[in-house]
């Protein structure tokens, strides 16, 4: 799955400054795992997005490592699943409506799209001219409320191309005018809220040197490409309702968080002594949710308010080595944050901030 999380993102960096104010955290976190979840590094539950109710998709990973779906309902009963033929499942994106997208591998190591409804229906995306080798394939990144579906397809040339599906199934390619053509390159809209309810895309762009840029596609399909002051590679990871896109780019001291207003506006923003600060999610209010690494490389979460004001929090049990530690991944309308945290033996788990 395409995660922008600073553990993925980065082997080393130098240290960032900011002049925030931060705050400790005061918030009850529950944490949890799916049962059948394995317990050995890299195994376990991953806390993936959550909707307006609470409810939080998901995948685990079994003591076999291999990944399966899951949806957590807000009390906490969970329904794993499995696209048929599946020999890994990643859901990535939801809506308010419980409709999950995302992706998994056949026993070719291709990837194929898929979408379950809320009535837990699940059928194949898979976008033409994909292709149907190893590596290639379709991934669904989100959904919006009107069921419309946002993804990227890698074609047999190992070029990326993004899609739109309506919610009669049509498929549209599109492409950045920018993107380069070869392989390793493309189009590829972001996870899980990539997509707003009035059809505006967030992403990113590779160009024909690998290096990549955030776009913003518009419901008219026009593209507005960006890049913050001074950066080498820049990733969107989000973008709300109100057209502010959030995400993360390197510049030569390190990696670093973003917003930019529907305006254009582009305000970087680092966590206090933080190596490295990776934002995930923008709710509609504007409030932003991710990950910082710490000067001996442990992760933690943090909330940054609409005023720039940033809280951080780490969740009791998770691991304080060097890649452990708290992942945020999305936060709803309400505040409350879900995702994965690391503990000591590597294993994950999901955790809900409330």
């Amino acid at each position: 799955m395409k995660r922008i999380s600073v553990a993925m993102l980065l082997l080393c960096v130098c240290l960032a400054s900011a002049a925030l104010l931060q705050a400790q955290d005061a918030h009850t976190i529950i944490r949890f795992n799916v049962p059948g979840a394995g317990k050995g590094a890299n195994q376990g539950t991953e806390g993936g997005g959550i909707g307006p109710d609470g409810s939080i998709s998901g995948w685990y990973v079994d003591s076999r490592n291999v990944a399966h779906g899951y949806l957590r309902a807000p009390d906490g009963k969970i329904s794993k699943f499995d696209p048929v033929g599946s020999v890994n499942t990643y859901p990535v994106g939801m809506n308010s409506s419980l409709a999950i997208v995302g992706y998994y591998y056949d026993s070719n190591g291709v990837r194929h799209g898929f979408l379950r409804t809320s009535d837990g229906t699940i059928s194949e995306l898979d976008a033409p001219h994909a292709g149907n080798r190893s590596g290639q394939g379709t991934t669904g990144t989100a959904i919006n409320t009107n069921g419309e579906i946002v993804g990227y397809f890698v074609d047999s040339k190992g070029v990326s191309h993004g899609f739109q599906r309506t919610p009669e199934g049509k498929f549209s390619k599109f492409d950045d005018p920018d993107a380069g053509n070869g392989s390793g390159q493309g189009t590829a809209p972001t996870t899980f809220d990539a997509l707003t309810d009035a059809g505006a895309i967030a992403g990113q762009y590779y160009d024909s040197n690998g290096a990549s840029h955030g776009f913003l596609r518009a419901p008219n399909s026009k593209f507005t490409n960006f890049d913050p002051a001074g950066s080498l590679e820049t990733f969107s990871t989000g973008i709300n309702s109100k057209l502010a896109v959030i995400g993360a780019y390197f510049d030569p001291n390190g990696l670093h968080g973003f917003l930019r207003t529907a305006k254009g506006t582009i305000t970087s923003f680092d966590v206090t002594n933080a190596q490295a600060t990776a934002p995930t999610n923008i709710n509609a209010s504007g409030v932003i949710t991710g990950d910082y690494v710490d000067s001996i490389g442990v992760s933690h979460g943090f909330v940054r308010a609409t005023n720039g004001s940033i809280t951080i929090f780490s969740v009791p049990g998770a691991g304080n080595g060097a890649g452990q530690g708290t992942f945020p991944f999305s936060n709803n309308a309400t505040g409350a944050i879900s995702s994965t945290y690391i503990d000591s033996n590597n294993a994950n788990h999901g955790f809900l901030r409330k």
